[in-house]
């Protein structure tokens, strides 16, 4: 087999590495850090990006893209994560927030959204999980009550990344009762200035700005502000799970790093015991195993169709080789000289590699729940193969 992306895909990736390397510092462990310049720095790159059309590479032009495959896109992404994402929040928009508009927003929504999304200058976050409805998203408790034309939502969010500094909250609640919890729910558009809306910082290890709870106080929105249809959004936020768990390429950052391990321990790499380097080789080959995985659902994407179970078997693959890849990395750092230069920076990167595996399999859906769904679809599967016998 070919897993190969083609001529187009080799030159643009060689044209991110240099666009990385000419505009992002060489020490950049990614923009949410308590020094204010790695935000900025993430947001100038934005703009060089979307100057060159690399942004959002694979929307349509007459969305500010440049009409580029899904591997391109693909290959857009796999650099960025493997450079600590120099596009800091933005991926949120361009991955998901963006495709989710084109597939069900008006178009008086496309025109108000997609070209500061497209031109990097607006940060979302996501407005999902609750203090008692996390993994378990349909249990959702904050609510959207009529008021004349519109709404009155009220209620609380939790982990909300980026809720600090967004212009915009991509938000899930509830506007009926009644039939299965996976109804009655309704996606809205809400700007972040509205009245009624208070962030609260958390404090963690991932740094500044990462986790946020939002309190919603009687928060007005009008009818423009509904994404999809009233009551129906539970189907929009399935398609948007499978395209943010996919979207972020964790297995590049996990490659990077393993393979800049022997470059970084140098004479001492090859005084390691042999068992210590099998199993940097077998994290190697659960890195492409995790990459093949997620150029299967790139796949089905390309075509208008997502297998919650494929997105989900790729999500386990990538998560545990997160957290496998940060401990086994984490002892070969170890045994790096601890100088100024590029080993130092191999031990840092190692170090912000491991905080993030830590919250990797409860991010976007626990491994647990990824595992139900995945066992879901396999059986359902079983179930129609039977039939067809």
């Amino acid at each position: 087999m070919d897993f190969t992306m083609g001529e187009a895909a080799a030159g643009l990736r060689s044209e991110l590495r240099r666009l990385i390397a000419a505009e992002v510092p060489d020490d950049f462990l990614g923009a949410f850090t308590d020094d204010p310049t790695d935000l900025a720095t993430a947001q100038k790159f934005c703009g060089v990006l979307a100057e060159r059309g690399l942004l959002c590479a694979a929307w349509p032009e007459r969305f500010g893209g440049r009409g580029a495959s899904v591997w391109e896109q693909t290959v857009v992404r796999e650099e960025m994560w493997a450079h600590h994402e120099p596009r800091g929040a933005q991926y949120m928009g361009v991955n998901w927030v963006g495709p989710t508009l084109m597939r069900h927003g008006t178009t008086e929504q496309q025109r108000l959204h997609l070209p500061p999304i497209a031109a990097g200058e607006v940060i979302w976050c996501q407005g999902f999980s609750e203090p008692d409805a996390g993994s378990d998203l349909a249990s959702l408790r904050t609510t959207a009550r009529p008021d004349g034309d519109g709404w009155r939502i009220s209620g609380q969010k939790i982990w909300t990344s980026y809720a600090t500094m967004a212009q915009w909250c991509f938000l899930l609640a509830r506007t009926s009762t009644g039939g299965r919890k996976q109804q009655g729910l309704t996606v809205f558009l809400l700007p972040m200035t509205a009245p009624g809306i208070e962030v609260r910082p958390i404090r963690s290890m991932l740094g500044p700005h990462h986790l946020n709870e939002v309190f919603f106080d009687d928060v007005p929105v009008g009818p423009a502000d509904v994404l999809g249809t009233v009551d129906e959004g539970w189907a929009v936020v399935q398609e948007v799970l499978a395209f943010e768990r996919v979207g972020i390429a964790r297995y590049a950052r996990c490659e990077r790093l393993l393979q800049l391990a022997p470059t970084a321990l140098g004479e001492r790499w090859e005084t390691l015991p042999s068992a210590l380097r099998g199993r940097w080789a077998r994290a190697l080959t659960r890195a492409r195993r995790a990459r093949l995985l997620a150029y299967q659902v790139v796949a089905m994407q390309n075509t208008g169709r997502v297998a919650p179970g494929d997105a989900a078997a790729y999500r386990i693959a990538v998560t545990r080789l997160d957290q496998e890849s940060a401990a086994l990395l984490t002892e070969l750092a170890a045994h790096v000289a601890d100088d100024k230069g590029t080993r130092r920076k191999f031990r840092r990167a190692v170090e912000d590699h491991w905080r993030y595996a830590n919250a990797a399999t409860v991010a976007s859906g626990s491994v647990e729940i990824q595992q139900i769904l995945l066992a879901r679809s396999l059986l359902s599967g079983t179930r129609r193969s039977g039939a067809a016998a």
